[in-house]
C-alpha cells in the first residue's frame, strides 16, 4: 500500500507529518504583523476566525476520541449545517488575544498529534469515532480533517493576501481519497439524482482514474478504467481538492460538457 494513501495505516506516518508541516506554516502567517484580522477566502473570516475554527473543532476532536473510547455515541448535525455552526465557533474567539489563540492553537495540535500518533493499524482504520457532522467515521478521518483545516486553511489565507500562491503538493495529494467523500457528503438536497457515471482523473502520488456514478442512493465511485464514459473530468491534485472544496472551478472535462457541468453542480460548496 502506498505511504501517500493515509486511508491506510500506511500513510499514517506521511499525513501527521504533512499536518505538522502545514500547521507550521499558517502559525507562521497568523503570527506575521498586521496578519490577525487581514481577511481571507472565506469572506466571513479574518486570519483569527481560521485559528478559532481550528481551535473549535480540534477540542471537538478531543470530546469525540473520549467518546470512541468509553464505547458511547454522538448525534451528527449533517454536512449542510456546517459552514453556519463552523462560522460561529470560529469567530466565538474574537475576544481573545492572538497571543492566547496561538498558544492554543499549537496546544491543541500537540494534542491532538498525541492521540493519533499512537494509534494501531487496527485501530487506524477500525476505531470508530463519532464526528459531529458526518457521525462515526475511521479514525483516520480525523487525520485527513486536520489536514484539511492546515492545508485548506492555509491556502485561504495565502489567497486573502493577494498574491500569486499555491497549494502544497504534498497536502494535496494525502487529501485525494478523501474528495470523493466529501463530494458523497455535500450532494444538494434538491439535486437531480437521474442515474449517470462519469470518470474522474487525477495526477499526483494517487494518481488513478475513478468511476464515479450516480443515482437516487447517492455518489458511489470505484477505481476503473474511464475511456467507455461519456464524460471525465481531469485533475490536478490541487486541483480536485480546490474544487471539491468549491474554492475554484477547476479540472477539464472531456466528452458530454453538459454531463460534466451537471456533476459539478450536484453539490453545496463548504
Amino acid at each position: 500500500m502506498s505511504a501517500w494513501n493515509a486511508m491506510t495505516y500506511e500513510g499514517k506516518d506521511t499525513i501527521l507529518r504533512v499536518v505538522r508541516e502545514q500547521a507550521e506554516g499558517m502559525f507562521a502567517m497568523a503570527e506575521a504583523p498586521g496578519a490577525w484580522e487581514a481577511p481571507t477566502a472565506c469572506t466571513e473570516w479574518q486570519v483569527r476566525d481560521i485559528i478559532g475554527h481550528i481551535v473549535d473543532t480540534t477540542e471537538g476532536y478531543f470530546k469525540a476520541f473520549e467518546t470512541a473510547r468509553a464505547g458511547g455515541t454522538a448525534d451528527a448535525h449533517g454536512l449542510p449545517v456546517m459552514h453556519e455552526l463552523a462560522g460561529d465557533g470560529g469567530r466565538a474567539f474574537r475576544d481573545h488575544s492572538q497571543a492566547e489563540m496561538m498558544s492554543r492553537v499549537r496546544n491543541d495540535l500537540d494534542k491532538m498529534m498525541g492521540i493519533l500518533e499512537p494509534l494501531t493499524e487496527e485501530e487506524w482504520g477500525g476505531l470508530m469515532v463519532p464526528h459531529s457532522y458526518m457521525g462515526p467515521v475511521p479514525a483516520f478521518v480525523y487525520a485527513g480533517g486536520q489536514l484539511m483545516d492546515y492545508g485548506v486553511h492555509s491556502w485561504d489565507i495565502r489567497e486573502g493576501i493577494g498574491r500569486a500562491h499555491a497549494l502544497s503538493a504534498d497536502a494535496a495529494d494525502l487529501l485525494v481519497p478523501f474528495m470523493f467523500i466529501i463530494w458523497q457528503s455535500t450532494i444538494r438536497a434538491s439535486a437531480d439524482l437521474s442515474p449517470f457515471t462519469i470518470g474522474v482523473t487525477v495526477t499526483g502520488r494517487n494518481a488513478g482514474s475513478y468511476r464515479v456514478s450516480i443515482s437516487d442512493q447517492g455518489l458511489a465511485y470505484e477505481p476503473g478504467k474511464v475511456s467507455d464514459l461519456p464524460a471525465v473530468l481531469e485533475f490536478d491534485a490541487g486541483g480536485l481538492v480546490l474544487t471539491a472544496f468549491g474554492r475554484i472551478n477547476g479540472g477539464n472535462a472531456l466528452g458530454d460538457q453538459a454531463l460534466a457541468e451537471r456533476f459539478l453542480n450536484l453539490f453545496y460548496r463548504i
